[in-house]
């Protein structure tokens, strides 16, 4: 059973961004309303639809372990759209089929593929930042954050691009406990997604000396990079949060003795 993820946020604060990490050949990228991508990767697995059936058999032929469907509400915008001049409840009912039926298509790939949803999203009836849809009779059919147990929201403060990874009580965000150490973490889905690899041991990555933990790519850097700095500079293997802490520590020890 692969693992369904909820990327949700306002346009422009970082979900079609945070693919820019990502080799052209590491992830399966299915482009809803067939938009530019805002970095110059140009991906070679691509297929650019609204039409689940198409979507559909595209996932189900992958060899990749990364799946991208940007941007996911389109797919029920689009249908609704194409279908405004019918009355009555059914397209609702019919949308909502839709979409569901394609996150619980995840459960049929294997257990080691991640595939990442990106959607806006809106201010619901209580208040709090959800998932968008197109409107309360969709949602008295499906709660889609319901169908993840990994939501994360785009944050932007100070210029900073993030991923608020748990909610702070506006929002439906949310993640397993231990996955993340921060509430906020870069909007880097790379990282993101060794995250998620090495809490689900669908990978034997390389585990930091300091802390225990395993290494995943941060700052720009890829995991091969921060374990050969580390290895380089401390003679041992190191994530980038401790290669960091010891970085000030020298830092501060340097500043002690000149003093």
């Amino acid at each position: 059973m692969g693992v369904p993820i909820l990327i949700m946020g306002f346009s422009g604060s970082g979900k079609s961004t945070s693919m820019r990490n990502f080799g052209k050949d590491e992830l399966a990228l299915v482009n809803v309303n067939s938009k530019p991508l805002p970095f110059r990767t140009h991906f070679t697995n691509t297929i650019n639809s609204d039409n689940y059936a198409d979507i559909t058999a595209f996932i189900k032929r992958q060899t990749v372990k990364v799946v991208v469907i940007d941007d996911t509400q389109y797919l029920m915008l689009n249908e609704f759209m194409r279908r405004s001049k019918e009355g009555g409840y059914q397209k609702y009912t019919d949308i909502g089929k839709n979409f569901w039926e394609l996150v619980r298509l995840v459960e049929q790939l294997p257990s080691d593929v991640v595939v990442y949803f990106l959607q806006h999203i809106e201010t619901g009836e209580d208040g709090r930042l959800k998932a968008k849809t197109i409107g309360k009779l969709l949602d008295n059919q499906i709660n889609v954050e319901g169908m993840f147990t990994i939501v994360l929201k785009t944050h932007v403060v100070d210029g900073r691009y993030l991923f608020a990874t748990q909610t702070d009580g506006s929002d439906t965000c949310k993640s397993p406990l231990g996955l993340f150490e921060t509430m906020y973490i870069p909007n880097d889905l790379k990282a993101v997604d060794e995250a998620v690899r090495g809490y689900y041991n669908f990978t034997d990555g390389e585990k930091c000396s300091e802390c225990g933990n395993t290494i995943i790519s941060a700052s720009g850097k890829t995991v091969d990079e921060i374990v050969e700095g580390s290895q380089r500079t401390y003679g041992k293997k190191m994530c980038w949060e401790c290669v960091m802490k010891k970085f000030k520590e020298q830092k501060a020890n340097a500043e002690t003795v000149s003093n």
